[in-house]
This record gives structure tokens, sequence and C-alpha cells, in this order.
């Protein structure tokens, strides 16, 4: 059968589908993906790597070359959901879609629409004073001069990411691994299947009569588990999806 047509097939027969996307999902909004040939994490600067740079310990001995690299490299304000992010939001008004799981920090599902999202890595429109706690948005980030601080007490203002050497928030993994235990179709794209632990997240996905789909660019660790591997590009193999209701 047809890649498509056995895609096709596997949603309409889903009660519970639930989606779990990285870096590649995006890739069609503009935001580039920092694992592939010639992205990001493939560079260095200087004597520093990216994830040096994007690290808990970096973010606190070197706040300002933090937020110089942050802004440049990572923050994408005119960027707008795709096709992929427009149809996980037809998906879930549907009620065909249970749970979202990114990897992404860009909100652009949630921009799309999407309600019951798990952003693993925390996101770039949530930021807080590592002093008293007070929310900052976006714009605020973008328009600091330098290291931006707390209007109430003057403390530095941290994204409400997940730097390297930080550990998950405990609600949404488990929140997301439930999802991914609970689902009988689970839709994996646009990631390279390295990150941990997010990666590792897929072993509470059991099989059985229940399906899981790749779509992928590249070969992922995860291919020989899954009942479609579907390569190509993910704006556009979820566009050509047809959805309908429960």
């Amino acid at each position: 059968m047809d890649g498509m047509l056995a895609l096709q097939a596997m949603i309409d027969r889903a009660k519970r589908i639930v989606f779990f996307g990285g870096a590649g999902v995006s890739t069609a909004s503009g935001i580039p993906d920092f694992t592939g040939e010639g992205g990001l994490y493939r560079r260095r600067y200087g004597d520093l790597t990216p994830e040096m740079m994007l690290s808990q310990s970096f973010f606190y001995l070197h706040p300002d070359r933090f937020y110089a690299f942050y802004r440049e490299h990572m923050l994408h304000p005119q960027a707008q959901p795709n096709a992929a992010h427009r149809k996980l939001y037809e998906l879930e008004r549907a009620g065909r879609l249970a749970g979202l799981i990114t990897q992404n920090i860009d909100g652009l599902h949630r921009q799309a629409g999407n309600r019951y999202v798990y952003e693993l890595h925390g996101s770039v429109h949530e930021n807080r004073c590592i002093e008293c706690g007070r929310l900052y948005g976006l714009d605020y980030i973008l328009k600091a001069d330098g290291v931006p601080r707390c209007r109430d007490c003057g403390g530095v203002v941290k994204p409400s990411v997940v730097l390297y050497g930080e550990a998950l928030d405990p609600y949404v993994s488990t929140g997301a691994c439930r999802e991914i235990a609970r689902c009988d179709l689970l839709l994996v794209a646009g990631t390279s299947l390295t990150v941990e632990p997010a990666a590792s997240m897929l072993a509470y996905f059991r099989g059985g009569s229940r399906k899981m789909v790749i779509i992928n660019r590249d070969i992922t660790q995860a291919d020989s588990r899954a009942d479609l591997v579907l390569r190509g590009d993910i704006a556009e193999v979820m566009d050509a999806i047809c959805v309908r209701g429960i």
C-alpha cells in the first residue's frame, strides 16, 4: 500500500493519537534544524560549542554572552505556524489528537491553537526573574538592552527553556510519558531521536495492536520499531492528511 494511504488508514482507525515532534516540524516556518547538516550544533564559536553556550552554567557565569548568542540563534519572532502545525490543530479540534509532545521551544503549536501541548524543553515565550519569579513575555527579552532585568527587583530574567545541565519539568515529562503509554497511534515526526532524555520516552510505547509512524527526512533509531516509515517534507506529509471526526 502507498505510504500516504497507509498513514490515512491508521489515522482513520485511531481513537487516541499522540504526536511526538522535533525541530523538523518547524523548518517550514523558517526555523533551522539545529542538528542537521550545517546546522547550529555542527559549528563552533571559538573554543565554545553551542551546547556550552546554551548550558545552565554558562548562563549564570556569562549572562551577557549567553543572551547575545540566544537572541541571534534561538529566537525567531517572525515565524508562523506551517501546514504541519495547522493540521495538528485540526486533528485536536476533531477529537482525534489526545496529546502533542514537542522538543521545540518556539511555541508554534500553541500559536496554531493546540491546547494539549507538552513542551518538553520549555518555551521562549515564558521568561522568569530568577530572584522574585515575575514572568515576562518574549517581547521583553527582544527589546531589552543586553541582559534583561526584572522591573520589580532588578534580578536577571531567565528564559523558561531547558538548558544543558537542567532537568526536564517533572510534570511535563510525566504527562508526556503518560500520553505515549495510552495512545493507540503514535506519530513521530521531525526528530532524529538522539536528544535525551526526550528520545527515551518512546520506551513507554508498548506496540502490540497500537501503531507507530515515523515521518522524518533521515533515518532514526526507532525506524525498526515503526509500523510505517515515511521519508519526506513533514509539512507536506501532514498537509495531505484528511481529518475526519470520530
